[in-house]
């Protein structure tokens, strides 16, 4: 068995703004750009053993997700899979078919905090904030780029939240 904690995120060509280092008092000037074209990142993260699962996608629904969930099941595809979602309406959907080798559990609702994949999600985004990217190629070019910096070790420093480990 095997405990995975599972998100998505998505990553646009619209500048997300964040802090910048200046002088004080003085009104950082930052790049940005208003273009509405964008990607998804589906991520499943194990705080216990540092595994990660991503795929990245043009969309984000019920038929995307089952794609995911189907693709993971064939990662060690003898392994049970409990993984906890958050309950964005496409996780629910009935006409979803989870593999026989995952389990969905439901966090309780309005609450992403107790979900570590969002940690993950920050540690991305901190660095995609205040950058241009001219196309989806180049998002794309980037997620894959900070992928690969994401090993185990850092998964699961980024990851670890007390309440999992609390009987271990």
């Amino acid at each position: 068995m095997h405990l995975y904690f599972q998100d998505e995120s998505r990553f646009g060509m619209f500048t997300k703004n964040g802090r910048a280092l200046t002088v004080k008092g003085v009104k950082p000037i930052c790049p940005f750009q208003q273009v509405f074209k964008s990607t998804y990142l589906f991520g499943a993260f194990s705080p216990i053993t540092g595994d990660k699962f991503l795929l990245e996608y043009p969309n984000c629904n019920a038929d995307i997700f089952e794609l995911f969930l189907n693709e993971l099941s064939k990662e060690n595809p003898i392994e049970l899979k409990v993984m906890v979602v958050d309950n964005a309406a496409f996780h629910k959907a009935k006409k979803i078919k989870i593999p026989d080798n995952i389990v969905l559990i439901f966090q309780p609702p309005y609450s992403p905090e107790v979900n570590p994949a969002e940690q993950i999600w920050a540690w991305y985004k901190r660095a995609f904030t205040n950058r241009i990217y001219k196309s989806i190629p180049q998002i794309v070019d980037f997620i894959s780029n900070k992928s690969e910096n994401l090993t185990k070790e850092l998964v699961k420093s980024i990851t670890r939240q007390e309440y999992i480990f609390s009987n271990y």
